[in-house]
C-alpha cells in the first residue's frame, strides 16, 4: 500500500540552473538518506564542485564551473557505459547476451536467454543500470518527477519484451 502525501507537501524535487558560468544542483535529502552529509560535501568538493551546502530541509545544493558540470556528466555517461560493457560480458550476468539503450538512457533493453535469466539472479543487473542511469539524468536537469528509466527484458529466442521494469517505481514496491 502506498502512503498518501500531504495535500501541502510538495515532492521533492532536483533543480539544475544552467547560468552564464556556473551550475547550480540541488539534489533531494531522499538521495542522501543514511549518507554522512558531510562527507558527501567534502567529496563533492575534492570532485571540483566549488560549493556544497547542506539546505534546512535535508536537501544539498552543488554549485560549479561549467566545465566541471561537464565533466561529472561524461564521468557518470562513461561508468554506465562501462556498467553496459560489463553486464554484457557474460562474467556476472550469463543469461544477459546483450544490452541496448537511447542516449539520455532513459530506456534499455535486455536481450536475454529467458529461460536461464529467470532460473538466475541476473535480474539485479537492471537495478545498477536503473540507479546509475536516474542519478545521470538528475544531473541533466531532469525534475524527479520525470526521471524515470524503463529497462526491457527481451527473450532472445522470440524477440519479445516478457518483462518490463521501470524504475524508481519498482523501488518502492521493493519496501
Amino acid at each position: 500500500m502506498q502512503s498518501e502525501t500531504k495535500r501541502d507537501e510538495k515532492p521533492q524535487q532536483v533543480e539544475v540552473d544552467k547560468g552564464l558560468l556556473n551550475v547550480e544542483i540541488t539534489l533531494p535529502a531522499s538521495m542522501f538518506k543514511g549518507q554522512d552529509v558531510e562527507q558527501v560535501i567534502t567529496q563533492a568538493k575534492a570532485e571540483g564542485v566549488k560549493e556544497a551546502t547542506k539546505n534546512e530541509d535535508g536537501s544539498i545544493t552543488y554549485k560549479m564551473s561549467k566545465s566541471v558540470h561537464t565533466e561529472l556528466v561524461k564521468e557518470m555517461e562513461a561508468q554506465i557505459l562501462k556498467t553496459i560493457e560489463d553486464v554484457k560480458s557474460g562474467k556476472n550476468f550469463p543469461s544477459i547476451k546483450d544490452v541496448s539503450y537511447n542516449k539520455p538512457f532513459s530506456e534499455f533493453t535486455l536481450t536475454v536467454d529467458k529461460e536461464a535469466y529467470e532460473k538466475s539472479f541476473d535480474g539485479f543487473a537492471s537495478l545498477g543500470i536503473g540507479l546509475s542511469s536516474m542519478y545521470y539524468q538528475l544531473f541533466n536537469g531532469v525534475s524527479s518527477d520525470k526521471n524515470k528509466v524503463t529497462i526491457n527484458i527481451k527473450d532472445e529466442k522470440t524477440g519479445s519484451v516478457f518483462k518490463t521494469v521501470v524504475y524508481p517505481d519498482a523501488l518502492e514496491k521493493m519496501k
